[in-house]
């Protein structure tokens, strides 16, 4: 499938299934990928405003930011030592840092200003390669995997880092969802190139169930087929977007309680 970078570039891209059927990558992947980030929207939403979307964002993300906590708490402890892998402004650090020992490791030097100065508890990393082996309960990606190209090389490493029986996080778009297929190459969640890979969730699972690793639960992320699907009219030029949008998220989060395909999925995998 052809998909056009509707975000930044308007270029075209080709997203092709890997050696894994249900996983796709991004073909092909510009060797300056870091231009393709170049954009205040990235960060915008870390800003004060005072409009309505902005509030009507900030509600949302609340919601999220309360759902995830919930999760982690379930699986770790007081004091529990736990790292977010591309933390961008650090709101789910600065969420979560009273509860637990938190670390965090960001490559943008702008998004990573934003988290230091919200942040009070945090230590940020700038190569988790300097953390103790072995001496992590948790690591969280909050739709970061599908940013990144070294995959194994990243699953290996956070292996060495957690403990014993300690746990992975994933949150990722899911490209086998009712939305997904409903909007196809507009689906907004491809957001080519910067989404090097694309997972549906059989692909997922067969990825995280190995000798290393076993997938423990998969969580939905409830509010993403709305901005997805708003944000996929928005590339269609619906000047009704937010109603039409609105409609296919809720369409899409009704199939899904029957099918467990959601528009995001949050998978929890822990170490062997």
């Amino acid at each position: 499938m052809k998909i056009k970078d509707f975000f930044l570039s308007q270029e075209i891209f080709e997203i092709k299934e890997t050696d894994i059927k249900g996983i796709y990558k991004t073909s092909p992947t510009p060797p300056d990928l870091e231009k393709y980030y170049e954009s205040e929207k990235y960060i915008s939403h870390h800003q004060d405003a005072n409009s309505l979307k902005e509030k009507i964002y900030k509600f949302a993300q609340s919601f999220n930011l309360n759902y995830k906590r919930n999760i982690l708490a379930k699986i770790t402890f007081q004091n529990a030592k736990v790292l977010d892998y591309g933390c961008g402004a650090g709101e789910f650090l600065k969420y979560i840092e009273n509860d637990v020992q938190t670390f965090g490791f960001e490559p943008s030097k702008d998004a990573r200003k934003f988290a230091e100065l919200k942040t009070i508890k945090t230590k940020f990393v700038d190569n988790i390669e300097t953390i103790e082996n072995e001496s992590l309960d948790v690591i969280t990606l909050w739709h970061v995997f599908e940013h990144i190209e070294n995959q194994k090389e990243i699953l290996d490493i956070f292996y060495s880092k957690l403990k014993k029986d300690g746990s992975l996080i994933i949150a990722v778009p899911n490209c086998s969802s009712y939305d997904a297929k409903y909007y196809k190459e507009y689906w907004a969640a491809y957001d080519v190139p910067r989404h090097i890979f694309h997972f549906s969730k059989n692909g997922m699972t067969q990825l995280m169930n190995n000798n290393f690793w076993k997938l423990e639960k998969i969580k939905p992320l409830l509010l993403d087929s709305y901005y997805i699907s708003i944000l996929s009219e928005k590339y269609k030029k619906n000047p009704l977007f937010w109603l039409k949008g609105g409609l296919i998220g809720a369409i899409s989060n009704f199939k899904a309680s029957k099918t467990g395909e959601f528009s995001s999925l949050i998978y929890i995998i822990q170490k062997k």
